[in-house]
């Protein structure tokens, strides 16, 4: 039995459609003329040759009738696959106007959810008229661009997020898009839901330690590492469309974002991880201007503190420093003992 997967490709060089249509046109005038010579023929009382001449002519006409068929029109970044009787006959991949056989027929790709589905009726002016599907019967290699919807899916904390993603990619086989896979399009954008779905489960969102961030900063994460996670992507989806002839041009992530249910805690926490931050470097500033203060004091002699005092003074500065209003000094203007 011959596996689907073990076609190789044959690109055909097929004949310049111009003049086979030519050559064509020729053939059927030819075939005219000998059906009306034989009917001469036979009404001149030359019965043989006359029945050779009009059967020769009617079956040289039919031959030139279906050979109509084989011409056939390529555009530009377009494929045609053909077979020949059920079995796989080529492929053209050039542009232009060409000759193949005539009982050849295009292999293209299909669905079974539009062949299931009924045709869109409308109703114009009273008159009722049936739209069905347009069907390409050849193969794009155009550079074509996948934009998949939001996924919700769990990150490697069990945290739901919602990500998306952008797929530039093209058809470099055309033999492999139609033959390996029932509709290449649609194969590429469930490939491409499964890419984000087992990529994105091997990854946190985001750093989760309050501690020190610095410990954690190599850590690949969804939201601080998309250029690397989009490339695993890529790799990974590179390898399961191989099959159906699809090159991954390019993957971007196009949204990351936590889940609805959980975006109002997780901005909480985001939040207060900011805000210990900035009062961290608030306190460290605070500390090294009341040292900085104490150290000129003493240096220059302006006034001598003992440690009672000392600590007064280093709480008084550390509450204006570090408040989160402006302080309203109670002045003394007698002894400070």
């Amino acid at each position: 039995m011959e596996n689907n997967r073990t076609y190789k490709e044959r690109v055909i060089k097929p004949f310049n459609g111009i003049a086979a249509l030519i050559l064509i046109i020729l053939l059927l005038i030819a075939s005219i003329m000998m059906f009306i010579f034989g009917a001469v023929r036979i009404a001149l009382e030359s019965f043989s040759l006359g029945i050779i001449l009009m059967i020769s002519g009617i079956l040289l006409m039919t031959a030139s009738s279906i050979s109509f068929a084989g011409l056939r029109i390529v555009k530009p970044n377009e494929a045609l696959v053909l077979s020949l009787f059920g079995k796989y006959h080529g492929t053209i991949y050039d542009a232009g106007f060409f000759f193949v056989n005539p009982f050849s027929t295009a292999i293209y790709p299909h669905s079974r959810n539009e062949e299931a589905k009924p045709a869109s009726i409308e109703t114009i002016k009273g008159n009722v008229q049936v739209s069905l599907p347009k069907i390409s019967k050849k193969v794009s290699t155009k550079l074509t661009t996948l934009a998949n919807g939001a996924q919700k899916v769990n990150d490697k904390l069990g945290n739901p997020v919602e990500v998306s993603a952008i797929v530039v990619w093209k058809v470099v086989n055309a033999t492999k898009a139609v033959i390996n896979v029932d509709n290449y399009t649609e194969f590429i954008s469930n490939q491409t839901d499964s890419t984000i779905r087992n990529v994105a489960r091997l990854y946190p969102y985001d750093l989760m330690s309050d501690d020190d961030p610095n410990d954690e900063a190599d850590e690949t994460t969804l939201r601080g590492s998309a250029i690397k996670v989009a490339q695993q992507m890529k790799e990974e989806l590179a390898t399961r469309v191989e099959d159906a002839g699809i090159e991954i041009v390019e993957v971007r992530l196009n949204q990351i974002a936590y889940a609805t249910e959980i975006a109002a805690a997780m901005l909480q926490k985001q939040q207060a991880v900011a805000i210990i931050a900035a009062r961290k470097k608030i306190v460290e500033g605070a500390v090294s201007m009341v040292e900085m203060a104490l150290d000129k004091l003493k240096e220059d002699g302006v006034v001598d503190l003992d440690e009672e005092r000392k600590a007064q003074m280093v709480s008084n500065l550390l509450v204006v420093l570090c408040g989160n209003k402006e302080a309203n000094p109670v002045l003394n203007t007698g002894s400070i003992y």
